[in-house]
């Protein structure tokens, strides 16, 4: 369908908005751009394998860390609510959908149904890497200051992370127009365009880039390696305190390397070709970093968590586990 275009006097600034986004509700298939087709029946096979594969384990094992959080009345604690919002928000970001319509070839929802799919996409990665800041925040509070959380800052916290979430997804909605929602290179998904090159997709790419990328993995650095310094300087490094620090290190390195090569991309695609990228690349990148909620996040946050698990042995056995070392550490 036609952009409509509108600019303002003098012709300063041209604002493109996609009415439905690009799409045509009547498609029926779709052949592979050109620069595809060499690896086509590679990727026909290999992408809907891997999110179908990591989408239902992913949502497996984040479904279990939300249930066990609401019915385990151990689990429910103002550290552990954190957890459980990024459960929340990774349980939401499902794969499942993408897998099908890979193996289609073709996105076979419509319009209306990419709409949803993307916005409700974005709402959940940028609560997840909200929350994964937030996380980082507790932990360094929590060992290097030796502040509890609280309910009251708890409750804030992901009130305001969900607020601000819906808030930069819904800029991308045709009747505000600041940033574009369109289908990803294979067509088989909708998500953030971000070829269009225009005035206004470039500042909201850049933005949020800026927002929930390159700050966050600054400010999870920062956290991990104050907390890294904290136990150097304080403590032996025992075999049990050992595999928290190669918790902290994978917790704060898992976001640059899911996401840094996304965040490349996107940041090339503002201002050159990204048909001078490999194609591969091109959809290896974006594959990764989809890879991050379903499925590490559950492992890093969750299930590598001692005080987490325990709470999930017990929703899953109705058994308690002993109690923990008085030296125990959560991860």
């Amino acid at each position: 369908m036609d952009d409509i275009k509108q600019s303002t006097k003098g012709g300063t600034w041209i604002k493109e908005i996609n009415v439905a986004f690009h799409l045509n509700s009547k498609i029926t298939s779709y052949v592979l751009p050109k620069e595809f087709s060499a690896f086509g029946s590679v990727l026909h096979v290999g992408e809907p394998l891997v999110f179908l594969c990591l989408g239902l384990l992913g949502f497996c094992l984040n479904l279990i860390s939300v249930m066990a959080f609401l019915r385990v009345k151990e689990l429910r604690t103002p550290s552990n609510i954190l957890i459980f919002n990024l459960a929340l928000a990774d349980l939401s970001f499902s794969c499942d959908t993408l897998a099908y319509a890979s193996y289609l070839r073709y996105w076979p929802f419509g319009s209306q149904g990419c709409q949803i799919h993307a916005f409700q996409g974005m709402i959940s990665i940028l609560a997840t890497i909200s929350f994964l800041c937030d996380v980082a925040w507790d932990r360094y509070h929590m060992y290097c200051t030796k502040q509890k959380m609280v309910w009251s800052t708890s409750l804030t916290l992901s009130t305001i992370m969900w607020s601000l979430a819906v808030f930069w997804a819904a800029l991308t909605l045709p009747f505000i127009g600041w940033g574009v929602l369109d289908y990803e290179p294979m067509k088989v998904g909708c998500t953030l365009y971000y070829t269009t090159g225009d005035r206004s997709s470039i500042t909201y790419m850049v933005s949020v880039m800026v927002l929930y990328l390159a700050f966050p993995m600054l400010f999870m650095y920062a956290c991990y390696s104050s907390i890294y310094a904290y136990f150097k300087k304080t403590h032996n490094f025992k075999v049990t305190l050992s595999l928290h620090i190669e918790n902290f290190y994978f917790q704060h390195k898992s976001l640059l390397f899911f996401w840094g090569p996304y965040m490349f991309i996107c940041m090339y695609a503002c201002f050159e070709n990204t048909k001078l990228l490999s194609p591969k690349l091109r959809i290896i990148f974006p594959v990764l970093a989809k890879m991050t909620p379903q499925f590490f996040n559950s492992l890093l946050y969750v299930y590598r968590n001692e005080f987490y698990r325990g709470g999930i042995w017990h929703f899953l056995t109705g058994q308690k586990q002993s109690d923990k070392k008085t030296d125990s550490l959560p991860v």
